[in-house]
């Protein structure tokens, strides 16, 4: 079963308001077994738009990281984010095809 992955580009305005969604998030991300890849760090946009920050989370399905983003516990994370920054993110099935 391919595994799950959050692709997140975000930007913060107030980084004290954003700990608190930091926090929130931690339960349902354990519960549904995430794993950060990338989470901020640096990074070079040589093509298109970007953000400031960037995260790509990994899960141990496609179906357990749209849970994780449909859960009660994240929706209220959620809410505490929103006030403070911006994002745009995909949740995507990751591929276990034939490889170059």
């Amino acid at each position: 079963m391919p595994k799950g992955y959050w692709i997140v580009r975000a930007d913060v305005a107030d980084q004290q308001k954003y700990n608190a969604y930091i926090a929130a998030n931690a339960e349902p991300f354990r519960k549904y077994g995430a794993r950060f890849l990338v989470r901020s760090g640096q990074f070079e946009n040589p093509e298109g738009e970007s953000r400031s920050r960037n995260v790509v989370i990994e899960f141990p399905s496609y179906q357990a990281a749209l849970d994780c983003w449909k859960s009660p516990e994240y929706q209220q994370a959620i809410k505490l984010r929103q006030p403070v920054s911006k994002l745009d993110m995909v949740i995507i099935e990751g591929y276990e095809g034939a490889q170059p």
